[in-house]
């Protein structure tokens, strides 16, 4: 657990200009905290011990500001700043190296119980302030998504989406042909 901390305390050191000691981002930062509460609640989810991974979870968005279902998948290095009001699913999954803004919700469009009704945000994604990214869609690797933007359709890799509904605005091609490749 103590590397966990030092490793996210690192990434948010890395990633938020602000941040200005491994102290501060392991005392202040909301995102480091929400995570730690989601390892637990994850791991008891995953046990069936439903209850209790509920009471951690809401815990934390209490605490926080940030609500992230247990049964959520969380890669390493997510990042989000500022954090309030940030919701993820249930059935989300969140690659490695994923910077999300406050406001960001990784939502479902109803469905049927134990189907996959929530987003895929593959590595190296950033979402942008109060986006909305649902139903069982996949933000592709290195994506960006605009501020505000409301995500219904699958995001190629490596294009930058913005607008509601999103449409893609630009597509940095060597990013994407390396990825195919």
């Amino acid at each position: 657990m103590f590397k966990f901390i030092i490793e996210e305390a690192k990434n948010i050191l890395e990633k938020d200009p602000a941040a200005k000691s491994l102290f501060e981002a392991i005392f202040y930062y909301p995102s480091l905290k929400a995570l730690l509460y989601h390892r637990l609640s994850h791991k008891l989810y995953n046990k069936k011990r439903y209850t209790l991974s509920w009471i951690i979870s809401q815990r934390a968005r209490k605490k926080t500001g940030i609500e992230i279902h247990p049964g959520a998948k969380i890669g390493k290095n997510l990042f989000i700043d500022h954090g309030m009001g940030v919701v993820i699913g249930e059935t989300a999954e969140v690659g490695n190296n994923v910077t999300m803004y406050h406001g960001v919700t990784l939502g479902g469009l109803g469905g049927e119980p134990n189907t996959k009704r929530h987003p895929t945000v593959e590595d190296d994604v950033m979402i942008g302030a109060g986006a909305k990214i649902l139903g069982p869609i996949t933000i592709g690797r290195g994506a960006k998504i605009g501020a505000n933007a409301v995500i219904l359709k699958d995001v190629p890799p490596y294009t930058t989406v913005v607008g509601v509904p999103g449409r893609v605005v630009r597509t940095n091609r060597d990013d994407y042909l390396m990825y195919v490749i």
